[in-house]
């Protein structure tokens, strides 16, 4: 197995850092290249520019607040960088900020970056919660082309 480009995706979460310390270790030993990726999952915001008291809106447009977009954005560029800065150590990471489906974001990611693997922390969500939230992990897994890392974390290493 050659591994040459591993692409690995964050969020603001311990989850993600503890995928991220095991995607760059995996790199540093197999001298890969890094790719890293994290998306924003844009928050849309409603105007009702004439309400009906009764009914509600009868004019409702829904439309991506930009200076929520905005941030979101700022903080996707802050994750990235407390990551490269934490476990790149002198190597050249390329990075993705992308908007959008997480999954799919990750997954069209590393077709751009010909990642070799993808690593990916998961939340361990179970039952209704999985059922509800949906498993960004899962996805990738699933629809990926190359193989997937899914990085769990355990009690006692979230403490």
């Amino acid at each position: 197995m050659l591994i040459k480009k591993i692409l690995i995706g964050i969020d603001d979460s311990k989850f993600a850092e503890n995928a991220a310390q095991y995607g760059f270790d995996i790199a540093h030993k197999f001298k890969a290249e890094v790719g890293i990726v994290h998306i924003v999952e844009p928050v849309i915001a409603q105007y009702n520019n004439a309400a009906d008291p009764l009914l509600g809106s009868s004019d409702l447009a829904i439309v991506p607040d930009m200076e929520v977009l905005e941030v979101q954005n700022n903080n996707s560029k802050l994750l990235i960088d407390r990551a490269i800065e934490k476990f790149a150590e002198g190597m050249e990471v390329t990075h993705f900020s992308e908007f959008g489906d997480a999954a799919n974001g990750i997954i069209d990611c590393s077709k751009k970056f010909g990642a070799d693997l993808i690593v990916i922390g998961t939340h361990s969500r179970s039952g209704i919660d999985r059922l509800l939230m949906g498993s960004v992990a899962e996805h990738v897994v699933r629809h990926s082309d190359v193989p997937v890392l899914v990085v769990p974390l355990n009690e006692s290493e979230s403490q």
